[in-house]
């Protein structure tokens, strides 16, 4: 399936490589494959396509090997229909997009549907410009004035409130999912990885404060001990101070918890050296 608003360019280069379906894509043996720990049966590549007038795009291809019937029953349960987890990811970004968040656009999707879970399933996407938080953000710290800072948490404060508005939690809120892009007069930012973006039915709050403290435990405590209170002011609207009191203790406690969790990983990784 190809998105219906893919640049022509775009929609050239996939078709000339051979990415317009299932058997295409897991033949496709170019790119850059993209390793990290905890793929599992994914497989990550980066592609730079020409389209065969002059042009290159950068697009990045997510394959998924098959899927045991209990990951197939796990992802209707959360998503209300069968679908394989490319189909998913595919229909998050648009989502995405639709709830006033910037992201980047969907491409082209297939999968091979079984009575059991899904065979095989690929998703296509654009890149997004700019750079991590993770990897950029003490940087930008360092080189801007408080105003600019202010002006960036606000515009951090808005996409959280958007997504969340819409009543989609992102489930991976860390600053490394977070694009900066400082390229025009006006600063932008991004959020990428929507693989696991869903719409909770129950415990909503519960999901909000996760992506809340997600993304303050990944952020520079520089950040977090003089922004962080404006994030949130300006993520809740008008509530009442108790209300934000609390708001932001739940999200401290998630915070400390995430912290004490690494640590005891930490811990095993260093017992497991000696």
């Amino acid at each position: 399936m190809i998105a219906g608003d893919v640049p022509e360019g775009v929609l050239a280069a996939v078709k000339l490589a051979g990415l317009d379906s299932v058997d295409g894509a897991f033949a496709y043996e170019g790119g850059e494959d993209l390793n990290k720990p905890g793929l599992g049966h994914r497989r990550r590549t980066r592609l730079e396509l020409p389209d065969g007038q002059g042009g290159e795009h950068v697009l990045y291809m997510k394959r998924y090997g098959p899927q045991s019937f209990g990951e197939a029953v796990r992802r209707w349960l959360t998503h209300g229909k069968r679908q394989s987890p490319a189909r998913v990811e595919f229909e998050n970004i648009r989502r995405a997009r639709q709830a006033g968040v910037a992201t980047m656009r969907e491409v082209a999707c297939g999968e091979d549907l079984c009575l059991l879970g899904s065979l095989r399933s690929f998703v296509i996407v654009t890149s997004v410009p700019g750079e991590a938080l993770e990897r950029c953000f003490d940087a930008y710290l360092r080189d801007q004035d408080e105003v600019a800072v202010s002006e960036l948490t606000s515009r951090l404060a808005r996409m959280v409130r958007s997504l969340h508005g819409a009543g989609y939690v992102h489930r991976d809120f860390y600053a490394s999912h977070v694009f900066l892009d400082e390229s025009d007069d006006c600063e932008e930012l991004y959020l990428i990885d929507l693989a696991r973006m869903f719409r909770p039915r129950l415990r909503k709050r519960r999901w909000f404060i996760k992506d809340l403290a997600q993304l303050k435990y990944s952020m520079p405590a520089a950040w977090t001990g003089q922004y962080w209170p404006a994030l949130l002011a300006e993520y809740l609207g008008s509530v009442s101070p108790g209300e934000r009191r609390m708001w932001g203790g739940l999200v401290d406690r998630k915070v400390e918890s995430m912290r004490r969790r690494d640590q005891r990983r930490m811990r095993r990784g260093e017992e497991g050296k000696t």
